[in-house]
């Protein structure tokens, strides 16, 4: 038995023999809440990501296959270039692999040509032909990048620069994301086959969710919007690799040209409840001190 697997009294499946959770991207916004959430729930599940006891790189398929020993399920949180999870999936049937729950992006069926997110509808396509049962969530931006990602430094230094005009955008909780991906990966075959758009209770354009979070946190915020190149420039001269800046800045241009600004019952549907707010997100990461200027 994997030793980097934890588990509880509670078993699944047949014969007294637990089914095993791979938590791919295990450290990760996502992957980090999913396997806390399986572990209170008891469901074995075994992390998996490059810092991990169990390593998963996208990059090195040679070790694809003993991440895979042993699992019923995966949480597949996709590379960030479109392919390997044609060859992912391929694996995971022959490795016993019975479930696949894949994160995508909210409307991922309406962007249209962009260039945006090649790498997820590549993912969909994978898990959609592959012979696995498998559930699909589609996220859009996550609350959390305001204050775990790419948005958090520009915002401790004053203010945020962005291509985002006044197209609102339905921002969800990594909390409830985690909820349901959790909730899911317990009980796959409930959700064989779904597609779970996942936002939250309304959209805001980036002008109001950056006023949100100047009020609660006290301090004088301002928003900007910029052209893309601007904002890939800038991205790039902060460390950003430019393919990954350039990918980062078309997705707002997708966003201007198709409107997903839709809000969707995901998180109802497989919760029982309502999403959290964007209000109920900006008070926590207030409190816990998330845009506090540092000495």
């Amino acid at each position: 038995m994997n030793n980097d697997v934890t588990h509880s009294g509670s078993t699944h499946g047949t014969g007294g023999n637990a089914d095993v959770v791979l938590v791919l991207g295990a450290t990760g916004k996502t992957g980090r809440r999913v396997l806390a959430r399986l572990r209170l729930r008891g469901t074995p599940a075994r992390p998996a990501s490059r810092s991990s006891p169990t390593r998963f790189d996208w990059s090195d398929p040679g070790g694809w296959d003993a991440a895979l020993r042993g699992a019923t399920a995966v949480y597949v949180v996709p590379p960030s270039v479109p392919g390997p999870v044609h060859e992912f999936a391929a694996r995971a049937e022959a490795a016993g692999v019975r479930h696949l729950v894949l994160l995508s992006g909210h409307g991922a069926d309406r962007w249209g040509d962009s260039a945006f997110g090649l790498d997820m509808r590549s993912a969909e396509d994978a898990v959609r032909r592959s012979g696995l049962e498998w559930t699909i969530l589609r996220a859009s931006n996550f609350n959390q990048n305001f204050d775990e990602d790419v948005f958090h430094a520009p915002l401790l230094a004053g203010g945020l620069a962005l291509p985002a005009g006044p197209v609102p955008e339905p921002f969800v909780d990594l909390e409830d994301v985690a909820d349901v991906a959790a909730a899911v990966l317990a009980e796959p075959d409930r959700h064989a086959g779904r597609t779970y758009e996942l936002t939250g209770p309304r959209a805001l354009t980036f002008p109001e969710a950056v006023e949100l979070i100047s009020r609660a946190s006290g301090r004088p915020l301002t928003y900007m919007r910029v052209s893309p190149d601007a904002y890939t420039a800038a991205l790039v001269a902060e460390g950003l690799d430019e393919e990954d800046a350039r990918h980062v800045a078309e997705m707002f241009v997708m966003m201007e040209r198709q409107d997903i600004s839709d809000t969707a019952d995901g998180v109802t549907a497989v919760l029982g409840r309502a999403p959290r707010t964007f209000e109920e997100y900006v008070v926590r990461a207030a409190a816990a001190g998330a845009w506090r200027q540092r000495p």
